[in-house]
Parts: C-alpha cells; sequence; structure tokens
C-alpha cells in the first residue's frame, strides 16, 4: 500500500507566494518521477511541474519562472514553490509520484488534492 499526502494550499492575494509540500509512504521499493498537477473547476487536470529521478525537470508555460519543483530523494518529498500567484493559478493541486512497488512492477499513485484559492 502506498499513500500519497499534500500539504500547503490555502487562501492567498495575487503576488503573494504559496508553498506545497507532497510525501509519499508505504510500499516503496523505488521513485521515478514525482510531480504536481492541478484541475480548476470545468477544466481537465494538468500538468504544472515535474521532477525525474535524476533531477530533470520540466513546467507548464504558465508557470515558468514564477514555480520551482524540489525534491528529496531520501524522504520521499516533493515540494512546490509558488511564487507571483495569479488568480488563474486557482486550482485543486494534486501530487503525482511514479514509482515502482518492487524491482519490475511499476504505480502511478495520487495525492487526494490540496486546494490553492488567489483572490485579486
Amino acid at each position: 500500500q502506498v499513500q500519497v499526502v499534500e500539504s500547503g494550499g490555502g487562501l492567498v492575494q495575487a503576488g503573494g507566494s504559496l508553498r506545497l509540500s507532497c510525501a509519499a509512504s508505504g510500499s516503496i521499493y523505488d521513485i521515478n518521477g514525482m510531480g504536481w498537477y492541478r484541475q480548476a473547476p470545468g477544466k481537465e487536470r494538468e500538468l504544472v511541474a515535474r521532477i525525474s529521478s535524476g533531477g530533470s525537470t520540466n513546467y507548464a508555460d504558465s508557470v515558468k519562472g514564477r514555480f520551482t519543483i524540489s525534491r528529496d530523494k531520501a524522504k520521499n518529498t516533493v515540494s512546490l514553490q509558488m511564487n507571483s500567484l495569479k488568480p488563474e493559478d486557482t486550482a485543486v493541486y494534486y501530487c503525482n509520484a511514479y514509482l515502482f512497488i518492487n524491482s519490475y512492477a511499476v504505480k502511478n499513485c495520487w495525492g487526494q488534492g490540496t486546494q490553492v484559492t488567489v483572490s485579486s
């Protein structure tokens, strides 16, 4: 069993900052990549940022230069520092972990989501 738990969402004014954190725990053999996705009302879930096992990152164009993803491999955690927040960043943010539960079986795991609301 694998658990992915996010924390750090909340309400912030436009231009402000928030930091999201996520921890994966349980029967984990190794984690390949971790990332953050978001889903706004009436829209599809979209990638915000991902970080690979080797530390390579990719970001949605809409957040480049404002958001930074980081990872602690030893602790199976990933964080998302969000600066210069805009009302259009309002969404439920989900943590994702693509991991191995043994040497050959992979699993794509999601957290329960955390609400981020940016007021104008």
